[in-house]
């Protein structure tokens, strides 16, 4: 089964409909200084070790971010929080799940091999119209797996837009996800070389792998939580499309 994208390109414009301008402060990096595109910010910041850096509206204020030696608290590589803005706020709000029809995250829980398992997201703009929808499914996966590659699919397709310094708000009902991103336990998987405080293997490692490597390149997301099948419409939609594709396959 393939995956389905269907999107439409979007420019994000101010009130008076000139592109917004922003500035990248880079207080620690290969060349520290003020860039005015995500692209030249990157190639100073990514893979540069206690790298230091953040956006601003205007020159003034990123210059004065640098005078005041850079302070990191809400800068863009702090640890992500979970937000309860409203989502007109943001230029696009993305909902992600996962499911299986066995679900083995259950203490003793066995996902067969046959047993359907598939991952879903949607891609809101701010006038509510669906920029993107995904979906696709496979066999003998757990729920969980399929909740971080809905993630990942989400990032991947952020980063083909190549838009990373859009306003994101991405709204999940996995506490395995934003737990993972919100609270740290990445960064400290990736410290311990993929593995859990307690010693054990990190599940799902690739994949988690691949959404390390993509959560440096945007610098605008931010995270809500939201009960699963309840009555949030963005994540009932997503349920119903992966449920939709576990049921055709």
């Amino acid at each position: 089964m393939m995956c389905l994208f269907v999107l439409k390109l979007i420019e994000v414009k101010s009130e008076g409909g000139a592109m917004v301008q922003k500035y990248y402060a880079v207080y620690r990096g290969r060349q520290p200084g003020i860039y005015t595109s995500w692209p030249e910010c990157q190639r100073q910041v990514q893979g540069f070790l206690g790298a230091r850096f953040k956006s601003f509206p205007s020159k003034a204020q990123a210059q004065a971010w640098l005078d005041q030696g850079g302070n990191l608290d809400g800068s863009l590589n702090a640890k992500p929080q979970l937000v309860s803005r409203q989502p007109e706020e943001y230029d696009l709000v993305i909902y992600t799940d996962g499911g299986s029809r066995n679900h083995g995250n259950y203490r003793g829980g066995h996902v067969l091999n046959d047993d359907k398992a598939a991952w879903a997201f949607v891609a809101f703009t701010k006038q509510k119209q669906i920029l993107v929808e995904a979906t696709n499914g496979e066999y003998g996966a757990t729920n969980n797996k399929m909740e971080v590659t809905a993630f990942l699919q989400a990032l991947r397709y952020l980063e083909q837009l190549g838009r990373f310094n859009l306003k994101v708000l991405f709204v999940l009902d996995s506490r395995y996800v934003l737990d993972a991103v919100t609270k740290g336990w990445l960064n400290s998987w990736q410290r311990r070389n993929w593995r859990k405080a307690d010693g054990q293997v990190v599940l799902n490692q690739e994949l988690w792998q691949a959404v390390a490597q993509l959560l440096p390149k945007f610098t605008n997301l931010d995270y809500s939580w939201t009960k699963g099948h309840a009555n949030n419409q963005g994540n009932l939609y997503v349920d119903q499309l992966l449920n939709r594709t576990m049921d055709q396959m």
